[in-house]
């Protein structure tokens, strides 16, 4: 059936331009790593990356999933040329940023006075916690990630995932060579993400305008911004708690394992973190790649082939993965000593169960992307709220008793309840779509 591949290598198509930019992005940011780990040593290493992990958690929850918002209702109107709809659907993502971004600096900033000193770094460091907390501003870009992707630029977001990585590896070389302390480390970092920011929003804006999408467009106009688009209020709230709630399974796993164990184990757990998300993070290329498509498939009502994409990546990303985790488990100790030294080859244990979360993940890619775009967000939601409800206490009870390896086998029983009900999920939508035309 050869109709259906279309899409299909569309999709791989536009991840594969994603994997150039990423996969010299996965290689800086490795170096980058390496660099601060072996210049701060495990402890204060393990102080950075909880510094990080926090603010980057607070961003996450403030932030609302506006590309998603606009891919969702401004793909239709963009495409049959209703600029000035368009226009109101990302007039509306713009604002959303915006008031996001500021939100997230007074929680975070808030966050640092009152629970900072129970999350694993020392309290003189808080000044400079508060400092790093603006750079909050600067990560909320989902509005201009979301243009890129409606205008299938897939190649100029592969330039700029790289831009972050680019300037932490140089600032951390030459940290290095001076043997900087966490403070410039923490400057390097925040520098990092505001040319990132600045890189972004200026593609965007370029290609936007060269396509004739921002022709009269004004950051303010009269009127309601959401009228005509049912639904989207639902649509954001439900798309932001369910990425608040994959923090779960990120940042907060790092923050509570700082918090239970110290900074050390953190830094030893975030390594082998980032490790086993290497593995994974080819195939996880394909999900921005998949919205835009399964957004048009499911604005033209094309189950056949939305269920021909899913069962095909599923199959790719999990087969692939599966595969990437024996060759992974083999080298991990001489890839820990080579890249991080001596110092984290203890983290060679709880990597292996990093490793097969992530595997165990890649199974589950296609299957939430599939639920946002057919108007299952909210059943979506429900189901991470459910899984992470019953992840957290499972996570805090292992780690408490486990060390590093019951995080690590928390993430595997979380990684497979998260898989279970996204299918189960799945399945249900199946069902309904094969019921006679009720289509």
């Amino acid at each position: 059936m050869p109709e259906p591949r279309g899409p299909f290598r569309q999709v791989l198509g536009n991840a594969g331009i994603l994997l150039g930019g990423k996969a010299l992005n996965g290689a800086l940011s490795l170096g980058a790593t390496a660099l601060a780990a072996r210049t701060l040593g495990v402890e204060m290493f393990g102080v950075l990356i909880l510094v990080h992990a926090y603010v980057q958690s607070i961003g996450e929850i403030a932030k609302f999933q506006s590309w998603q918002a606009l891919l969702q209702y401004g793909t239709a109107p963009f495409e049959a040329g209703r600029l000035g709809e368009f226009q109101r659907v990302l007039r509306f993502s713009l604002l959303l940023d915006g008031l996001s971004g500021i939100g997230g600096v007074v929680i975070a900033l808030l966050g640092v006075q009152l629970i900072g000193s129970s999350l694993g770094w020392p309290a003189a460091i808080s000044p400079e916690v508060s400092t790093y907390s603006l750079v909050i501003v600067f990560m909320v870009s989902a509005t201009p990630t979301g243009a890129l992707r409606l205008l299938n630029r897939f190649d100029l977001l592969a330039w700029q995932s790289s831009i972050d990585s680019w300037v932490r590896v140089i600032g951390a070389g030459i940290a290095w060579s001076l043997g900087a302390g966490l403070d410039v480390f923490l400057a390097i970092w925040f520098l990092g993400q505001v040319v990132a920011f600045v890189f972004l929003f200026a593609a965007a804006h370029s290609t936007l305008k060269a396509r004739g999408a921002l022709e009269g467009f004004k950051l303010y106009a009269k009127g309601s911004l959401t009228d005509g688009f049912p639904g989207i209020w639902s649509f954001v709230w439900s798309t932001n708690l369910n990425s608040t709630l994959a923090l779960a399974f990120t940042h907060i796993g790092t923050l509570m394992v700082g918090a239970l164990l110290g900074a050390r184990d953190a830094a030893l757990f975030r390594v082998a973190k980032q490790l086993g998300d290497a593995v994974a993070k080819p195939a996880k290329l394909i999900v921005p790649a998949l919205y835009p498509e399964l957004a048009r498939l499911a604005a033209a009502r094309d189950h056949t082939m939305l269920k021909y994409l899913v069962r095909q990546l599923a199959l790719t990303a999990g087969g692939a993965a599966s595969v990437l985790l024996i060759i992974a488990a083999l080298i991990r100790e001489p890839a820990l000593r080579l890249l991080v030294g001596e110092e984290f080859v203890a983290a060679k244990d709880v990597l292996l169960w990093l490793l097969g979360a992530s595997v165990v993940s890649l199974w589950a890619l296609p299957l939430e992307p599939l639920l946002m775009s057919t108007g299952s967000a909210g059943a979506a939601f429900r189901m991470r709220l459910a899984v992470t409800l019953a992840y957290l206490p499972l996570l805090y009870w292992a780690t408490i008793h486990g060390g590093l390896i019951g995080a690590g086998v928390a993430a595997v029983i979380g990684a497979a309840l998260m898989l279970g009900g996204q299918l189960w999920l799945v399945l249900r939508w199946y069902r309904r779509t094969e019921l006679p035309r009720g289509d």
